[in-house]
Formats: C-alpha cells, structure tokens, sequence
C-alpha cells in the first residue's frame, strides 16, 4: 500500500476551511451603518436636495440588508425585495445612529 502525502498535507487546509463556514453563519455583531452613512441616510430623510454621495450611500446600506440591484428587469421579488431591504435599512437607523435623531 502506498502512502499518501496529499491527505496530510490538505487536512489542515481542510480545518480552516470549515472552520470559515461555521464562523461565517455566526450573526455580525457590530454596527451594520458606517458613520457616513448614518449622516447620509438622516440627510436623505430631510426635504433638502440629496446628493450623489448619499445616493450611494443610501445604495451601500441597502446592499449590506440584501438587497442586490440585478442587472436584469425581470426580477420578480421587485419592489418586494427592496422594500423589505428599506425596512431593514430604517431599524438600523433608528437604533444604531440615536445620536442623529432630534431631541
């Protein structure tokens, strides 16, 4: 019987590897809104005129919620998805930049 010396040599490649999938289900802790980003977003609800920078990020947030802008116009989850996206977007907005809200 001949040895092997690519299953030794894979196995810890192999660890770390599934040791990324378990730790990639765990849920993100930390603020999902960036300091400009809450600015921007606070911004976005005021009547003022919004920019191309809080466009963006406006766009950053709804991406990190789940929304994924498909090239494609036949999606059939839209406006569903996006408007679920939005909901999320105002929760982190309304707990993770307190400091912006009035009074």
């Amino acid at each position: 019987m001949r040895n092997r010396p690519g299953i030794r040599s894979t196995l810890p490649a192999l660890v770390i590897l599934l040791t990324g999938c378990v730790a990639g289900d765990m849920p993100y802790a930390g603020p999902h809104l960036t300091p400009t980003e809450c600015r921007d977003l606070a911004s976005l609800k005021t009547n003022a005129p919004p920019t191309m920078a809080q466009h963006q990020s406006e766009l950053a947030a709804l991406r990190k919620a789940g929304y994924n802008p498909s090239p494609w116009f036949d999606d059939p989850y839209y406006p569903d998805d996006l408007q679920a996206a939005q909901r999320v977007v105002d929760y982190w907005l309304q707990t993770e930049c307190q400091h912006l809200q009035p009074g």
